[in-house]
């Protein structure tokens, strides 16, 4: 299959994504916070391929994106609480896992086979899609399953180039690390996955702590123990550097061995962690290459967005 790659701001490009989409095709799609590997989400056909190209497991959920509120409506139970925070955060990098709706025809796959089904409103090409479409996409991140996640559109197609029909390049993500996923659940707030809204900016709208969701079982897309994985090995909270190591850095302080660093990424030389999200992901992909063997990264703040930094850093150096 010949992959074909629009700029996102071409003259029919977005008709053309969306004639794909209503056709069974998968689209892969900017929006602010990493490109989406799209496909109807009521096309249990075009859900299916989703998984297939990504090589990832069918107990996986995805999120189903929706361009406003009553689309949300038409696939998910929105009590007060989940309402409360569509109205502060949507569009925007923020999922909600909420109570499927007793007429939602989204695809079992989407769900995984859950009661749940996890729902979004992204900004940007993406949303103008799922306008016209006039249905919800199912849009994990459009790489390989448990690789690294792309921010741009030449990742996406070095790591789905012949499995999809059409990319959209509407250059780097703007945000650079998935959305937050939480999950109102009996008056308390669930995280799932911390993301590109920190637990501060939650807690602070809707005047609710937010607690880490605890057990084993999958609920929501991003919890499986080893994802955005380069191919090298990846060493956490690194205070020196080991000869041949590559340095993924942060901030302007140095560590021990530097010099013996292969090379040296700084994720922020000023310390600033929305600056360190968004660059993450792109990072990675330049150490994703089979030279890389070993990557060092120095600790980053466990605060604001380091949370969910640290959560994707954890998750790429988990045992594979």
């Amino acid at each position: 299959m010949d992959t074909r790659i629009l700029s996102a701001q071409a003259q029919g490009a977005i008709d053309e994504a969306v004639r794909c989409l209503g056709a069974g095709g998968l689209v892969a799609v900017p929006t602010e916070t990493v490109y989406g590997l799209a496909g109807d989400a009521m096309n249990g056909q075009a859900v299916a391929r989703i998984f297939e190209a990504k090589g990832r497991p069918s107990f996986n959920p995805l999120i189903a994106h929706v361009c406003d509120l009553d689309m949300a409506r038409q696939i998910a139970a929105l009590d007060a609480v989940a309402l409360a925070l569509a109205e502060r955060f949507w569009p925007g990098p923020l999922t909600l896992v909420l109570p499927l709706a007793a007429s939602a025809r989204v695809h079992p796959l989407v769900t995984a086979g859950l009661s749940t089904v996890a729902v979004r409103m992204p900004k940007g090409p993406a949303s103008e899609i799922i306008r016209r479409l006039g249905r919800p996409l199912a849009a994990p991140s459009a790489n390989r399953s448990g690789r690294v996640s792309p921010t741009t559109a030449d990742h996406v197609n070095r790591s789905l180039g012949g499995r999809i029909e059409l990319i959209l390049d509407a250059g780097p993500c703007a945000f650079g690390l998935e959305s937050t996923i939480v999950k109102p659940e009996g008056g308390e707030l669930l995280l799932l996955r911390p993301g590109a809204v920190t637990v501060e900016e939650i807690e602070d709208a809707i005047g609710l702590p937010l607690r880490t969701a605890s057990g084993s079982g999958i609920q929501a897309p991003g919890q499986m123990a080893s994802h955005y994985a380069p191919a090298g090995q990846v060493r956490l909270e690194a205070r020196h550097v080991e000869a041949g190591e590559h340095l993924v850095a942060f901030g302007s302080g140095r560590v021990e061995g530097e010099e013996k660093a292969a090379s040296r990424i700084d994720l922020s030389p000023d310390g600033d962690l929305r600056e360190a999200a968004a660059n993450l992901f792109a990072a990675l992909a330049r150490l994703d290459a089979p030279d890389v063997e070993r990557i060092a990264v120095m600790p980053i703040p466990r605060h604001g967005l380091g949370l969910a930094i640290n959560d994707r850093l954890a998750r790429a150096a988990a045992p594979r």
